[in-house]
């Protein structure tokens, strides 16, 4: 056998405990390393879910909103509608000067509060008809009009916004079936020349 040196005892090898311990390290951080990774992925599931829920509340929040508006503009839908007719009875009353004293207040303050609304009343005489706004109800032939017109307003009509809530009823005259140009005019024929 051999000797070992003075002062070291028997199975004490230095070495082999540095490889052991640098084995157990290693094994320490390879088990480290993987829970850091673990932990790492987790934490990606985790901000991943977080990131999804905030978008599905921002979607929450818009759509709420949304609708919100979307009722509101129905409730006030409704309720212009249902003044309409009101404001017709108004409409000839003051046709018949009828319009006086507080009545004549009352209705001021309520044309002016439908109209912060949004209500507003159109069809005038003179505009081409449209049938998308209009309603005809009487129907002539005119020499004094080119196209379709609306010669008589029988009703105003209302619209909120684009939405119409009730059509222009109107008297529509269009032009005479003599009297329509056609692609050419007449005017070399009548200024004396001749094609002969």
């Amino acid at each position: 056998m051999t000797e070992k040196p003075q002062g070291e005892q028997p199975g004490d090898d230095s070495a082999a405990e540095e490889a052991v311990l640098k084995a157990a390290e290693e094994a320490v951080a390879g088990a480290g390393a993987d829970e850091l990774a673990a932990a790492k992925r987790e934490a990606g599931e985790r901000t991943a879910d977080l990131q999804r829920l905030q978008a599905e509340y921002q979607n929450y929040r818009k759509r709420v909103e949304r609708d919100r508006s979307t009722v509101r503009e129905i409730a006030v839908s409704n309720i212009l509608e249902s003044l309409v007719p009101v404001l017709d009875d108004i409409g000839r009353a003051r046709e018949h000067g009828e319009v006086t004293g507080g009545f004549k207040s009352v209705a001021e303050s309520l044309e002016t509060v439908v109209a912060k609304l949004g209500l507003q009343q159109f069809g005038k005489e003179g505009e081409p008809f449209d049938p998308t706004i209009h309603e005809a109800l009487m129907h002539s032939y005119s020499s004094d009009v080119t196209e379709d017109t609306c010669v008589q307003i029988l009703q105003p009509g209302y619209r909120i916004g684009e939405r119409i809530i009730r059509p222009a009823m109107v008297a529509v005259a269009e032009p005479q079936p003599g009297t329509q140009t056609t692609g050419e005019p007449d005017g070399d024929k009548a200024d004396g020349s001749s094609d002969s």
